[in-house]
């Protein structure tokens, strides 16, 4: 019987993904089930992560971000994965630090796609599919503040959690620092969500300015030095704009 239910969750994920965004009823139609079967197999993906309520009807149902923990390709196709990848390690040979390569989860936060590791004895370490807010991150703020108004004012409405003294839990503070983030082309997360932890971060962006990812290097605090700051963010942008570029090519 658990096998039966896993293998219908899988074909339920499959078919959101094929015709999302789709309600419990069109649903009920391809499958044949009842209409109280297929609602509780989407609340339970949708709460593992794997599907989500589309955000302009929350009658319908699409895919969520988690899905890129099983192909990092998938939400955006492989052209973003292939094109970040060699920029991503050149970053990596230069600083001897961490990169990731992050997605927004609409405005829920960002998962982790893709990693290249450094060889420091001491360095950060976030897993595939791993989930961060977008207000207390580096690759969070780069993407948010390349949102559009609205949707920065929906995260600025909501709750903004704090996960230490360096959090910003202010609306009016968000928004200053996502401005400053637009200015100099690049985020800074020093100590904001993970204790000890800090992140550069730039937007990958489409051809109309959506940001469709963040590329970030992160590092130990003890590691970190403000002087370095304008160099690490030039480093980090640059990356983030060849692969924009290599993307849309």
């Amino acid at each position: 019987m658990e096998m039966k239910s896993v293998t219908r969750s899988l074909r339920v994920l499959e078919a959101v993904a094929r015709h999302q965004p789709v309600t419990v009823g069109e649903l009920t139609k391809i499958f044949g089930l009842p209409k109280s079967t297929v609602q509780r197999t989407l609340v339970t993906l949708n709460e593992a992560g794997w599907l989500r309520a589309n955000r302009e009807d929350t009658t319908r149902w699409e895919v969520g971000a988690r899905v890129l923990a099983v192909r990092p390709a998938a939400l955006q196709g492989s052209s973003l994965f292939a094109a970040a990848r060699e920029p991503m390690i050149r970053l990596r040979d230069a600083l001897n630090e961490t990169i990731h390569l992050s997605v927004p989860d609409a405005l829920q936060g960002m998962v982790v796609v893709d990693r290249v590791d450094c060889d420091q004895a001491v360095r950060t370490f976030h897993a595939i599919g791993d989930t961060s807010p977008l207000h207390a991150t580096a690759a969070g703020n780069a993407v948010l503040a390349h949102l559009a108004k609205s949707e920065i004012e929906e995260v600025a409405a909501g709750t903004l959690e704090g996960y230490g003294e360096e959090t910003i839990t202010d609306p009016g503070q968000l928004r200053a620092e996502l401005s400053r983030v637009r200015e100099r082309g690049y985020a800074v997360n020093h100590n904001q969500y993970l204790q000890g932890v800090c992140a550069i971060a730039a937007p990958v962006l489409d051809e109309d300015g959506t940001p469709l990812a963040a590329v970030a290097v992160s590092l130990p605090d003890s590691r970190f030095e403000p002087d370095d700051l304008p160099e690490l963010g030039r480093l980090v942008a640059e990356t983030a704009t060849e692969i924009t570029a290599r993307h849309l090519a």
